[in-house]
C-alpha cells in the first residue's frame, strides 16, 4: 500500500498542470532523451552485430578455420595426405582439405586482372569452403574430370564483371614463378577453361579468388606433388587456438597454425574499437536526458514544497517522499527505454528487411548496411538507462526530505 501511494503521487506530479508547464515539457524533454539514447544504442550496436556477423560469416565461409603451413616456405608441404590423415582423426575437426595457393595473372577476356589461384581437392574442399557450393553457373563436373585438357578455372562474379571473362571461355593463367631454367625462373602461360561462376557474397573473394583442381595448379606453378597449405574447418570457433596449438603438435616442428581470429585481426580489432567508442558516444546522451531528469525534478522540488510540507504534517515520512521523486526519475527512465527499444527493434527490422542503407560493395565488402539486433541488448541497454535516471534523482529526493513542514506551513 506504501508503494501505491508513493507511484499515483509521482504519477500525478508527472502530468501537466495549469502552474507547471515547464515542469511539464521538461519532463517531455527528458522522457524523450532517454528514448534517444536507448533507440540509438539499439541501433548502433546491431548495425555493429550486424556488419560483425556478416563479414564473419562471409569470411568463414569462404576460407578454413584454421591453416596449417610451414613455419620457413621452402619446397612445399610433401606427403601431405599422410599428415592430413592424421590431423582428421583429432578430436573438435570436422574437415581437412590440401590447398595450394598462388599469386597469378590472368589474361584472355577485355580486361586482364590479378588474382589468387587456389588449387583444391574438390570433395575435400567442399567440407572447407562454400564457394565450391555457390556456383551461379556452370558445373563442378569438369573440374573433378582430370583428363580435362584444357583444364577447368571458376572465377567469382565479380571478377566476370570486372574482366568480361565468360563462362566457357579460354583464359590464360601466368605464374610468376614460372617454370625454372639454366637463366633462372621464366614466366609461363597455361590455358584454363572457365567453367563455373561462383559467389560467396564477400567482395574479395568474388573478384580476387580463382579456383581449380590441384593437379591443374601444380602444373600451371611447375611444381611436383606438394600443397603450400592444409586448411581445417572445427566444430567450436572460440577454442580456435586452443585447437590449433593440439594441431601442431601432431604436425610437427616444421609446420605452424594460423587461426581465423589471427587471419582477421586487423577486422575483427576495427569492429571492437568501433563498438566501444559508439557506446561511449551514445552513452552521453543518456547523460544529457539524466542531466534533464535530475533539472526537472529540481524544479518540481522547488515548485512542490507547500505539498511536500501538507504530506508531511499529515504524516508521510521522509522516506515516502524521497521515494516519490525517485519514483518519478525511474518512471520517466522506464517510459523512454520502452520507446527507444519499440523504435530501435522496430527500425532495425525494417532497414535489415528491406535494405535501406546501400553501400558500395568495393569497399565494404557487402551491398547493405545490415542490422542484427540480439535480444541481450534489449536487457542491458534500458537497465542502464533507467540506472542512469535512478542515480540522477538522489539529490533531488534527498533535497525534498530536508523541508520542514513547519517553516513551509507558516505564512499559509
Amino acid at each position: 500500500m506504501t508503494s501505491r501511494f508513493e507511484l499515483f503521487i509521482a504519477r500525478r506530479y508527472l502530468r501537466a498542470h495549469r502552474k507547471e508547464k515547464v515542469i511539464s515539457v521538461i519532463t517531455v524533454i527528458s522522457v524523450a532523451g532517454v528514448a534517444a539514447g536507448v533507440m540509438a544504442l539499439i541501433i548502433a550496436l546491431a548495425v555493429n552485430n550486424g556488419f560483425r556477423n556478416t563479414l564473419q560469416r562471409n569470411l568463414l565461409g569462404a576460407m578454413a578455420d584454421i591453416n596449417v603451413m610451414e613455419k620457413q616456405p621452402l619446397y612445399g608441404i610433401e606427403n601431405y595426405e599422410n599428415l592430413a590423415s592424421r590431423l582428421r582423426k583429432l578430436p573438435h575437426i570436422t574437415a581437412v582439405a590440401p590447398a595450394l595457393y598462388s599469386e597469378v595473372y590472368l589474361t584472355g577476356g577485355p580486361q586482364s586482372t590479378g588474382a589468387v589461384l587456389k588449387g583444391v581437392d574438390i570433395d575435400a574442399e567442399l567440407g572447407i569452403s562454400a564457394a565450391l557450393g555457390h556456383l551461379k553457373e556452370g558445373s563442378l563436373a569438369r573440374l573433378r574430370d582430370p583428363h580435362s585438357d584444357p583444364p577447368c578455372l571458376l572465377i567469382g562474379v565479380r571478377m566476370l564483371d570486372d574482366t568480361g571473362m565468360l563462362l566457357n571461355s579460354r583464359v590464360n593463367v601466368i605464374s610468376p614463378q614460372g617454370e625454372l631454367t639454366p637463366f633462372g625462373p621464366r614466366e609461363r602461360s597455361r590455358p584454363f577453361h572457365v567453367c563455373g561462376i561462383f559467389e560467396t557474397g564477400f567482395f574479395d573473394f568474388d573478384d580476387k579468388w580463382t579456383y581449380t583442381s590441384l593437379a591443374a595448379a601444380q602444373k600451371a606453378l611447375s611444381l611436383g606433388d606438394v600443397i603450400n597449405r592444409i586448411e581445417i574447418n572445427i566444430d567450436d570457433l572460440d577454442r580456435a587456438p586452443e585447437i590449433a596449438k593440439e594441431i601442431e603438435k601432431v604436425a610437427g616442428p616444421k609446420y605452424t597454425t594460423t587461426t581465423w581470429q589471427e587471419q582477421n585481426k586487423q577486422l575483427l580489432g576495427a569492429l571492437n574499437m568501433e563498438r566501444r567508442v559508439t557506446m561511449i558516444t551514445i552513452g552521453l546522451i543518456e547523460l544529457v536526458a539524466a542531466l534533464n531528469i535530475f533539472i526537472t525534478l529540481v524544479m518540481m522540488v522547488m515548485e512542490k514544497y507547500r505539498d511536500i510540507g501538507v504530506l508531511m504534517s499529515m504524516g508521510a515520512r521522509r522516506g515516502q517522499i524521497r521515494r516519490i521523486f525517485m519514483f518519478q526519475g525511474i518512471l520517466i527512465g522506464v517510459a523512454g527505454s520502452a520507446m527507444g527499444l519499440v523504435i530501435g527493434y522496430t527500425f532495425s527490422y525494417l532497414a535489415n528487411k528491406y535494405r535501406w542503407i546501400s553501400l558500395p560493395e568495393s569497399v565494404y565488402s557487402m551491398s547493405f548496411v545490415p542490422f542484427e539486433p540480439r535480444w541481450m541488448d534489449g536487457i542491458w541497454v534500458p537497465a542502464a538507462a533507467i540506472l542512469v535516471s535512478f542515480l540522477a534523482t538522489l539529490y533531488p529526493a534527498r533535497n525534498a526530505t530536508r523541508i520542514s513542514p513547519a517553516e513551509v506551513l507558516r505564512y499559509e
